[in-house]
């Protein structure tokens, strides 16, 4: 397909410039770029410098001498959760409230930065107590409680390492990352809330442990939904009668920079688990870079709340060790936005005065399906920044959320990264940037991202390519657990014989004509079309444009005349759904997809459907719609919010 055709898509007329009010007293200026641009490795090291609080100051940026095996700041020394909690009490800050929690039945509590080192300091005690020290693994399997933060600094404290398991896993995957990070603690709950229901955890702990001849030597049980467990004598301990046998009192050991922080599991791989492995100080420090001028932090007035789960990168970087690096106060929410009421988020944002909201494109359109009539109840006037992340959000969502959450004047900041990045690549810089709707738009200071071509040459813009990383990055992955050989063959491989290292991110990219970048998905979301290759975000953005849709997800089905079939499943807005029968609404979307990019994209089949698959954190698992799509058996749906929607879908295609 011509290039200028995909850019008349992607390429989005609106545009939204900072107000001079904002700009005013934006914390990140333009000038970043420059300095940046100028001295990259010393702009780095200024803001760890800056932001960071470190024993023994490094001599040495950046050691790139054995690629791409990356060591920032590896001479100096600090202690990550002294940097998140103490240093802030030090300063006198002990009683800003560093998080206010909500559960989901409506319980709640303020915890203070000095009440949360205080917890802190008593739990990393207890860790010491069961025989946990430096480089030791941790499993934490937790819902969004307290506890599951307190826990996280505890590890990092005494220089362990924590592996954070999202609750939605089996007891199987479970199993199987315990086993590969061979870990000496399991920290869970009897459980947590969700949709008005207390969901079992420490069953999946029971059932992951069955038969264990490994590392495991003692379980940890948060009392959290009052439910009945099973209990293992001598392994298993409750947390609040444990952590009353040891002293209060705990000073944090520096250590050094390149000390493992921490491994996470990428969701949705198949066979071995890859643990990705960050380290200490490299990651703090773009953590809280990004975090402070992405969202433009000011800690002394904002409240911030970023609505993912610390199971999955976003949680980490972004609801723990970001924003309480930098001192933020912040809402932690247990349970999901539709209970027990549909405008439970909204109602929060309220009772709390959140200034700083950031969440996923999926749930953004969720509430479209709703209609502005739910949002429109509460008072949203506290917010001042949105921010997006999960994936690519199309213009007309972007639009709404600006419009309906923000007033039609908050800044949207749109942010591309992965778990393997650490931290933000690729957004906006509220104050400085003119947004542009669905484009996450522009590297941030001191990231060096290139779209190139099969071949490895830069594209010349308008045109799509292969998103990569061209230079190293302070919070970069530093290996997959255990795996050295399918690191550098994941990440490093595809581009191996040009001139320098670089980093292939797996996604597509356009580069448009300003030089702004829009993210197309993964590269094995591009589907080739009689030789065309054509990305499923394309055909989704052309596809949501269109008023009757509330969201929609495409996937590439094998076809034997074209190779690859569009194949679509689309959510209609409540109001055209009851009006406008299925295949009515098919014809007239395949019609308006062949209109917007031209008939090679019309998808071949489109399914209106009542909800699509997606995990807790809002992530479609596309791959089971290509399941169905492709009359295949259903694979593993126990990631999935809701495992019955796969069913009801393939039922309605039958």
């Amino acid at each position: 397909m011509p290039s200028n055709s995909i850019d008349s898509l992607l390429h989005e007329e609106r545009r939204f410039p900072p107000s001079a009010e904002f700009t005013s007293t934006a914390v990140a200026q333009a000038d970043l770029y420059a300095q940046a641009s100028a001295d990259r490795l010393g702009f780095w090291a200024e803001q760890a410098k800056t932001l960071l609080d470190w024993e023994t100051d490094f001599t040495e940026t950046l050691d790139w001498s054995n690629p791409p095996f990356a060591r920032w700041f590896a001479d100096g020394t600090l202690n990550v959760a002294y940097n998140c909690l103490d240093r802030h009490v030090e300063a006198g800050n002990g009683d800003r409230i560093a998080i206010h929690w909500e559960g989901e039945p409506g319980d709640s509590r303020a915890i203070s930065y000095a009440e949360l080192t205080a917890e802190v300091k008593r739990a990393a005690n207890l860790l010491t107590s069961l025989g946990i020290g430096k480089g030791d693994r941790v499993a934490v399997y937790l819902p969004m409680i307290p506890e599951a933060v307190v826990t996280m600094l505890a590890v990092a404290r005494i220089g362990a390492v924590h592996t954070v398991i999202f609750g939605g896993f089996s007891s199987e995957s479970l199993r199987s990352r315990i086993d590969d990070a061979n870990a000496k603690l399991v920290v869970t709950a009897d459980g947590g809330w969700r949709k008005g229901k207390v969901f079992p955890l420490k069953a999946a702990v029971d059932g992951a442990l069955v038969g264990h001849a490994g590392s495991v030597t003692n379980v940890l049980v948060v009392k959290r939904g009052n439910n009945d467990v099973t209990w293992t004598q001598g392994r298993d301990l409750w947390w609040h009668e444990a952590l009353e046998t040891v002293e209060a009192e705990h000073t944090a050991e520096a250590f050094e920079a390149e000390t493992p922080l921490f491994i996470l599991y990428t969701s949705g791989t198949t066979g071995k688990p890859k643990g990705i492995l960050h380290t200490s100080g490299g990651y703090l420090t773009q953590a809280a870079f990004t975090h402070k001028n992405v969202f433009d932090l000011h800690p002394d007035t904002d409240v911030y709340w970023c609505t993912a789960d610390v199971g999955w990168i976003t949680g980490h970087s972004y609801v723990v060790y970001g924003p309480l690096a930098n001192g933020a106060t912040q809402v932690l929410y247990e349970g999901t936005p539709d209970t027990p009421h549909p405008g439970r988020w909204w109602e929060i944002i309220e009772k709390y005065g959140v200034s700083i909201f950031y969440t996923a494109p999926t749930a953004i359109r969720s509430f479209m399906k709703i209609g502005r009539e739910i949002p429109n109840k509460f008072d949203l006037s506290s917010l001042r920044v949105l921010g997006s992340v999960g994936e690519p959000i199309n213009a007309e969502a972007w639009v709404w959320y600006r419009d309906i959450i923000g007033g039609g004047t908050t800044p949207i900041v749109d942010t591309w990264w992965q778990t393997e990045t650490g931290a933000i690549m690729i957004a906006a810089l509220p104050g400085v940037t003119t947004l542009k709707p669905g484009s996450a738009q522009v590297p941030i200071p001191g990231i060096k991202i290139d779209v190139l071509g099969e071949d490895g040459t830069r594209v010349t813009p308008p045109n799509g390519g292969l998103l990569v990383v061209s230079e190293p990055w302070p919070s970069m992955l530093r290996g997959i657990w255990g795996d050295p050989e399918r690191f550098t063959e994941t990440y490093w491989a595809r581009f191996e014989a040009l001139e320098g290292s670089k980093y292939f991110a797996g996604d597509g990219a356009h580069v448009d004509k300003d030089g702004d970048i829009w993210l197309l998905g993964r590269v094995d979301d591009v589907m080739n079309i009689s030789g065309h290759r054509l990305s499923t975000a394309e055909i989704e953005s052309a596809i949501d444009s269109h008023p009757i849709v509330a969201e929609c997800a495409v996937v590439g089905a094998a076809d034997d005349a074209t190779g690859q079939a569009v194949v679509a499943f689309v959510i209609l807005r409540s109001k055209h759904s009851e009006s406008q029968s299925p295949d009515e609404a098919s014809a007239l979307l395949r019609a308006h997809v062949t209109e917007k990019i031209g008939a090679i994209a019309r998808p071949r089949q489109i399914f209106i459907v009542n909800e699509l698959p997606k995990t807790r954190s809002g992530k479609i698992m596309r791959r089971l719609l290509q399941d169905v799509a492709e009359g295949r058996e259903i694979g593993d749906t126990t990631t999935l919010a809701d495992t019955a929607v796969m069913q009801i879908i393939s039922d309605k295609m039958k």
